[in-house]
Parts: C-alpha cells; structure tokens; sequence
C-alpha cells in the first residue's frame, strides 16, 4: 500500500513538472504563425498609446477594423524597414478598397527618439494607410508585454547613436482585436497579402 502512494505521489511530481516543462517552451517558443489554441489568448489586448498628431489613442479606436501590428523603431538600421516595406508591398497587392480595410501600426519600442512628429514622418515613407504610434516607456512596456514582444536598448561603444535590440514579428489581429497569426522575418510580401484576403 505505502509503494502503491509512493508511485503515486511519484507519478504526479513527474506529471507536475512535464506541464511546467511545456509551459515554459510555449512561453519561449510563442504560438504558431497560424494561431491556435495555446497562442490565441496570450497576444495582443488594450493599449493607450499617442498617434503622430500627438492625440491618446486606444485599441477601442481600432475596432471594426483588423490590424496588422508591428514593433520597431525609427533609428533601426536594417530589420525594421524591410519588414516595414513587406507590409507596404503586401497591402499595395490588394485592390485599394481591399487595403483600406485593414489598419496598419507601427509602434516604436523607442519611445525616447521615436516622438509623434518623427513617427508621422516615419511612416509616410512606407504607406499612406500605416500609422505610428508612440508613448510613455511605461505605456510601451505595457503593450509589448500584451504582445510578448521582447526589446531591450544596446548602449553603443563608440560615439554612434544607440541601437535597440528586439523581437521582428508582424502580428495580423481581426477587426475585434483578436489575434490571427504572425508572420516571422522571411515571410514575402505575397504570404502577407495572402493571409489579409482569407481574413475577409
């Protein structure tokens, strides 16, 4: 009897640390780029952020309207703006009234140079529907938290600007906010714009 409980209480430590395990890979790993069950809750939610007129927006704002979300910063030397220029060319493969359905953002994980101004500016050099959005350091970590989007600032070495690493994922969420997919780096302009059309 006492070998019976033993066996018992062993099995469910083991059971206990299995899910833990898996808990940890799915938090490390993300969902997968089409979504699911263990992805779909975890990514995206309320945000309180500043457009480039320097108005509060909210993802209230937003609603109707499915968004394609990504994380960046103006200074970004590579990354950002290949990604950037992907979704401009994806939502220029859509017929217009197509693209204008959908609701592109940029929000900058760098809030210190990334002012409204220069996030206007920014992002008129990519596509007349994206907007960028800006804020607080405290209102950035906020929403990229509810994005699981990892960032952190690289001081430079030499007299250079700095530079910020960070996570390169587009996120598409419906028009209730909710989250669809992502796309990682490598994802093609025709991928993306794919994916829009089945949405609708």
């Amino acid at each position: 009897m006492r070998w019976t409980i033993y066996g018992l209480a062993g099995l469910l430590l083991a059971l206990a640390a299995g899910i833990a395990v898996l808990a940890v890979q799915v938090i490390d790993s993300g969902p997968s780029e089409e979504g699911g069950l263990l992805g779909q809750p975890t990514i995206g939610g309320p945000f309180d952020l500043v457009n480039g007129d320097g108005k509060t927006v909210t993802a209230a704002d937003y609603a109707g309207k499915p968004m394609i979300v990504y994380f960046g910063y103006t200074y970004c030397p590579d990354v950002c703006p290949v990604d950037l220029a992907n979704v401009a060319d994806a939502l220029d493969l859509l017929a217009p009234e197509v693209a204008a359905r959908f609701q592109p953002l940029f929000i900058t994980i760098d809030p210190e140079r990334d002012t409204p101004t220069v996030m206007r500016d920014y992002v008129q050099n990519f596509h007349p529907l994206m907007q960028g959005l800006t804020g607080s350091l405290e209102q950035i970590r906020a929403v990229a938290r509810n994005y699981r989007v990892y960032f952190a600032k690289v001081e430079s070495d030499g007299a250079g600007p700095y530079l910020m690493s960070h996570s390169s994922y587009v996120y598409v969420m419906d028009a209730k906010g909710d989250y669809v997919r992502h796309f990682s780096r490598g994802a093609t302009p025709e991928d993306i714009a794919a994916a829009l059309k089945a949405m609708l």
